[in-house]
């Protein structure tokens, strides 16, 4: 008979076991669980706030180029220069060469109607045929930018890279490299954008673009 209970009580005991080890391995498996939905809610967050901010990016990105249309426009009238330190008040440049100087405006104006296409074709063969002209670094901008309303943003890094290290104290130079960190960030080169903006500022921090890059930095 004690021996039947002393069976009875080791039976218990090791049933007792076998619930609890089950109802830690059941907590563990939970607890696990939560911290995979945790993971992935902490992922889906973070995929959000870079897709908000490459959204807001390509809006800044949208109202620059609407801006440096404006500045072409305003330029072609006499007006002064907008948003650059040493272009303040100064009259545009223009070539001696008349025909140098319609190939320029005709180029242009096909990038103020928004033909970037007809623009882009027109500005390489400006820049091609006058290669030495006082329009050159002009045409190299917005030859970049047309680039990059084109979204051939390898294209608009490399032309405008070339303007600003080529003419580093050209009233255009800041807004080419403003350009050249917005194709970087499209083809999602953050570090190298990241780059770009942080020489504007040290190296053009009293320009309308310095301020630009400044906010946009606060995004990457």
């Amino acid at each position: 008979m004690r021996l039947t209970r002393i069976s009875l009580a080791v039976a218990a005991t090791a049933s007792l076991m076998a619930m609890t080890s089950v109802t830690y391995a059941f907590s563990d498996s939970e607890a696990r669980q939560a911290i995979l939905e945790l993971r992935q809610e902490l992922r889906t967050l973070t995929e959000t706030s870079q897709r908000a901010s490459l959204q807001l990016a390509n809006r800044i990105d949208m109202l620059e180029q609407e801006i440096t249309r404006l500045r072409a426009q305003i330029e072609e009238l006499g007006g002064p220069r907008v948003g650059s330190s040493s272009g303040a008040g100064q009259q545009p440049e223009q070539a001696q060469d008349s025909k140098e100087q319609a190939a320029f405006d005709g180029a242009m104006d096909l990038y103020r109607k928004g033909e970037f296409k007809g623009a882009a074709e027109s500005l390489s063969a400006f820049i091609t045929l006058y290669p030495e002209s006082v329009l050159t670094p002009t045409a190299q901008f917005y030859l970049g930018s047309t680039n990059y309303a084109n979204k051939n943003y390898k294209g608009a890094i490399s032309v405008l890279n070339t303007m600003a290290g080529k003419f580093p104290d050209h009233p255009r130079a800041p807004d080419a490299l403003l350009v050249v960190a917005g194709s970087q960030f499209e083809l999602n080169q953050r570090s190298a954008a990241k780059a770009t903006l942080q020489k504007i500022v040290k190296d053009y921090p009293d320009t309308a673009a310095a301020q630009s890059a400044q906010e946009r930095l606060k995004l990457l």
